[in-house]
C-alpha cells in the first residue's frame, strides 16, 4: 500500500518513526514534510499529502501535530478524503470500520509513540465494514 505521511514541526519525531514501522511493515511510505522540529505551517505539507490521497497517487495518508486537530482539519478540505483524528486504537477501528477513514490524523503531545504506533497498525489492518456504513458514508462524501 502507498501511504502518504505528512507532520509539522509538533508531529516530526513520530512521524520518522511511522515511516520506518511503516516500511517494516512492507509499505511505501511517501514523506511529504516537513524534515525538521523547526517551526512551519502545517497545511503547506497536509495539502500535498492529502491531494495525493484525494487523487488516488496513495492509497491512504496518515498526517500528524500537536493535537492533530488542525491537520486532520486541513486534510478534510480534499474531495474524497476521509480523515479522522485518533487518539486510541479503539477510534483508529471504528474510523475504518464505520467511515473507511482514508486518512488518520495523530498528535504527538497527546499520545505515546507506542500508542501512535498501535493506531496505525489498527488502522491499517481494519477493514470497512461496508453494510448500513456505506450509505453514510456515500452521505459524508456527497457533501463534497
Amino acid at each position: 500500500m502507498r501511504i502518504a505521511v505528512a507532520s509539522d514541526h509538533a508531529g516530526f519525531q513520530y512521524k520518522r518513526e511511522i515511516l520506518r514501522y511503516l516500511e517494516k511493515l512492507g509499505h511505501k511510505a511517501v514523506d511529504f514534510g516537513t524534515d525538521s522540529t523547526t517551526s512551519v505551517d502545517y497545511p503547506v505539507f497536509v495539502h500535498p499529502a492529502a491531494q495525493a490521497v484525494a487523487d488516488g497517487a496513495c492509497d491512504r495518508g496518515i498526517v500528524l501535530g500537536g493535537s492533530g486537530n488542525g491537520e486532520a482539519m486541513a486534510a478534510n478540505r480534499h474531495l474524497g478524503v476521509r480523515c479522522a483524528l485518533c487518539w486510541t486504537p479503539e477510534t483508529a477501528r471504528l474510523a475504518r470500520e464505520h467511515n473507511d477513514a482514508n486518512m488518520i490524523s495523530l498528535g504527538e503531545r497527546l499520545i505515546e509513540l507506542e500508542e501512535a504506533l498501535e493506531i496505525v497498525h489498527v488502522w491499517l489492518e481494519t477493514p470497512f465494514e461496508g453494510g448500513r456504513h456505506v450509505r453514510r458514508v456515500a452521505l459524508i462524501d456527497e457533501v463534497d
